[in-house]
């Protein structure tokens, strides 16, 4: 559901040149990293709950979390300049073409890529010289750094402090940010004279804000919240909410809320039945 629900999204936005705008833009580069996370973890974890035999090699642990701790922190980078758009979008119109033009667009979108490549390489290297003897079994469904720190029997005061401290800064800093652009984008809202304009620009901003509050919600509790023994039940719950349902969750919100989106996607399943039909 996550892979198809995402790559319908991508195809509709670029079959439609209606949506060949920034903010469409960024929501293809959401929905790519929904992909990626998704991939990394759900098929692991189906492939152990069908054959009942839940392993993974040491390497292939440390390769699952490099990669998802990379899509994890992207992720939240992008939802932060999505609501950076909205903000430039509602609260300044006529400087919207000149801030966001293409170049800068493109320009910041393999910025955030690329810093949340590094961040997940560092925390990675970090983590491979530790000595893991305390245990082999990795408490959650997929291998992630606060549960993989709890496994080992070196010194892991500046793993997690470096952790914590990551999280703060892509977790609460940019939720923080993230609000700040809503608090502005309200403001000029509600100076809005016509119901009909208000109602026009909180279409465009809440689907996005169901989104990222729900992942920046959930995302960051198990990074920055101390865990003095084990994963809980309540944390692996909160892990399968931002690695599993927040994929599937994002383009049915975007699509079910977002007219412009529903227009794609219903002229591509037009298009896709007109290819159907056999020829007389």
């Amino acid at each position: 559901m996550a892979l198809a629900g995402n790559f319908l999204l991508i195809l509709a936005i670029c079959t439609c040149k209606k949506l060949h705008t920034p903010m469409y833009f960024l929501l293809i580069n959401l929905s790519l990293v929904n992909m990626l996370s998704i991939s990394i973890t759900t098929p692991k974890m189906l492939q152990n709950l069908g054959t009942h035999r839940k392993s993974i090699s040491f390497y292939g642990c440390f390769t699952q979390v490099h990669l998802f701790v990379w899509a994890l922190v992207t992720e939240s980078l992008i939802l932060t300049f999505m609501a950076f758009d909205r903000y430039a979008a509602i609260c300044q119109p006529l400087h919207y073409t000149l801030i966001m033009r293409k170049e800068m667009c493109v320009g910041v979108t393999m910025s955030l890529w690329a810093v949340g490549l590094a961040n997940s390489t560092f925390h990675t290297g970090l983590l491979l010289p530790l000595s893991f003897c305390n245990s082999n079994i990795v408490n959650n469904f997929f291998c992630d750094f606060p549960p993989l720190l709890k496994l080992s029997c070196s010194d892991i005061s500046l793993n997690s402090t470096l952790t914590s401290g990551a999280a703060v800064i892509f977790g609460i800093c940019n939720c923080g940010l993230t609000l700040t652009s809503y608090f502005f984008i309200l403001r000029t809202v509600f100076r809005i004279p016509s119901t009909q304009g208000k109602k026009k620009a909180f279409s465009t901003c809440s689907s996005h804000l169901i989104v990222a509050s729900f992942y920046f919600s959930s995302g960051t509790y198990n990074y920055i919240t101390p865990k003095s023994g084990s994963f809980s039940e309540k944390d692996k719950l909160i892990s399968l909410l931002y690695t599993v349902v927040t994929p599937v969750l994002n383009p049915i919100v975007y699509s079910l809320r977002n007219k412009d989106v529903k227009e794609a996607l219903k002229s591509l399943s037009g298009k896709g039945l007109r290819l159907q039909r056999p020829q007389l």
